[in-house]
């Protein structure tokens, strides 16, 4: 009872507060979001409407079952990579780098969904594929973060040694870190989605932050425009890119989190009172003895 009792007074307004906090967060998000394209997809379907008007009168033998054909065509040609422009088969669909590449955003859990298997052995073996993969790819993921962070650390000490300054060692050598990754990860493929998808700014840095992030919308997609032609290079560039730059963006969420967490803590000490010192045996926690 002393447990739940301590359990109620200490840890219940904190999970309040954060489950509140967390709602409000996602609510205002939606909210945001509904107000920046709301408007823009009405008007988008009022415009492809009078389009979809104007190829019917346009083309009188063009009635609505042979759109929906057309439209069913448009979908699975797009699905296997095949441009109906120039009528050529898109290189890099299923092909092994490319598939490298999918089986990569498998066990990443980014999925854009350009790309999926269509045969039952295919579907079967990504379900264990990914049952393994994404596991795996987690262990691999965290033993890389560490090596990046202890390459952050041997700097820091080593820098440390040098000076006197411990924290503002500690605050540039993050600094460095954040800025190096940065450019790394998101300014350089930048600059090459730009040049091989012809992406603006924008659109790039974006897909970079959706892709790192494994949220992988699929809206855009890299390597996958079948009227374009890819160099061999761009599909193990890419893999190499998700690869490290999960394993960044990662630490860079952890250091967040690590943020929230002592924000929260002290956000719990603002709103409970302290405990007394004579509060009981149950809230005491003590080390075990050291053998000697």
């Amino acid at each position: 009872m002393a447990c739940l009792s301590g359990f109620s007074l200490s840890r219940i307004p904190s999970i309040l507060m954060l489950a509140v906090l967390y709602v409000a967060y996602v609510l205002i998000g939606g909210l945001i979001f509904w107000k920046l394209e709301g408007g823009l997809v009405r008007q988008d379907i009022a415009r492809l409407l009078e389009e979809k008007s104007a190829l019917l009168d346009t083309y009188p033998c063009l009635n609505q079952e042979a759109l929906d054909t057309m439209a069913q065509v448009i979908r699975d040609s797009s699905k296997v990579g095949l441009s109906l422009k120039g009528n050529q088969t898109m290189d890099s669909f299923w092909k092994f780098t490319s598939s490298a590449v999918f089986a990569a955003t498998v066990v990443t859990t980014i999925g854009y969904g350009n790309m999926s298997p269509s045969t039952t052995a295919g579907q079967i073996f990504c379900v264990f594929f990914a049952l393994f993969g994404i596991p795996l790819n987690m262990v691999v993921l965290n033993r890389v973060g560490k090596y990046m962070l202890a390459i952050e650390r041997n700097a820091c000490d080593f820098i440390q040694g040098k000076t006197n300054h411990r924290k503002l060692t500690r605050f540039m050598i993050h600094l460095l870190s954040y800025i190096s990754g940065t450019a790394l990860f998101f300014v350089m493929p930048m600059v090459v989605f730009k040049q091989q998808e012809g992406w603006s700014y924008s659109q790039a840095i974006y897909y970079c932050f959706i892709s790192l992030s494994t949220i992988g919308f699929g809206d855009y997609v890299a390597d996958s425009n079948p009227d374009r032609y890819y160099p061999e290079w761009y599909s193990i560039l890419m893999a190499s890119w998700i690869f490290f730059g999960l394993a960044w963006l990662a630490l860079v969420i952890n250091h967040t989190s690590d943020i929230l967490e002592r924000l929260n803590t002290h956000l719990k000490h603002w709103w409970s009172p302290e405990e007394p010192s004579n509060a009981g045996p149950v809230d005491e926690v003590k080390e075990p003895p050291v053998d000697g």
